[in-house]
Order: C-alpha cells, then structure tokens, then sequence
C-alpha cells in the first residue's frame, strides 16, 4: 500500500497539502500513487534526523554496521513484486533488469 507521505526520524509526515502525481515513465499517464510534496521545515526536520542518527551509528562496530545493512537488504528483498511493478512503471526499466538490480544492491 503506497501511503505518499515522507518519513523523517522514524515518523511519517505530510505537512504540505501539494500532491505529486506519480507517471507510467513509457504512456506519460497518470497513475494512482499521490506523494506529499516536503516543505522546507520537512526537509530541515529530515537533515536534523540524519545528523543525529550519524552521531550514534559513527560509533558503532563494523559488526553492527553490518547487522544493520543485512536488514536493510531483508527489508528491500521483502518489498516483492509488486514494488519492483511500479518501479517499472515510474522508470520505464524492465522486471529482469530491476530484479537484477534489487539482488545487486542487497547482496
């Protein structure tokens, strides 16, 4: 389920009432998927969760850098198919490619 709104520090957010419209990258049509457009305060807030986050994850060890990678790329794997659709909808790159894609940057 695409929801359309930003993510910052853990929390979702959609302060602006400006929607963008995601488009098929081959038909130039419209499709169903509206996002939130981040204002500015959104994106300072972003900025401001990322500085923090890197004071505590620059003191980690490489093992724990590594746990926390390998859950990135369990979360990305588990996305399925239905992601990787709309992926190739929005780029207009085809299924293989993006499957490829997906194993490359989670492996």
């Amino acid at each position: 389920m695409v929801i359309g709104h930003n993510f910052i520090g853990g929390s979702r957010s959609a302060q602006s009432s400006t929607l963008l419209k995601s488009v098929n990258a081959t038909t130039g049509e419209t499709l169903p998927y509206e996002f939130h457009h981040a204002t500015e305060q959104e994106v300072n807030q972003a900025c401001e969760a990322a500085s923090q986050a890197f004071k505590t994850y620059r003191h980690t060890s490489p093992e724990q850098r590594a746990i926390f990678l390998e859950n990135i790329a369990d979360e990305l794997d588990a996305l399925g198919k239905d992601f990787l659709e709309i992926v190739s909808q929005e780029t207009a790159l085809p299924l293989a490619r993006l499957q490829g894609e997906r194993a490359r940057t989670s492996g």
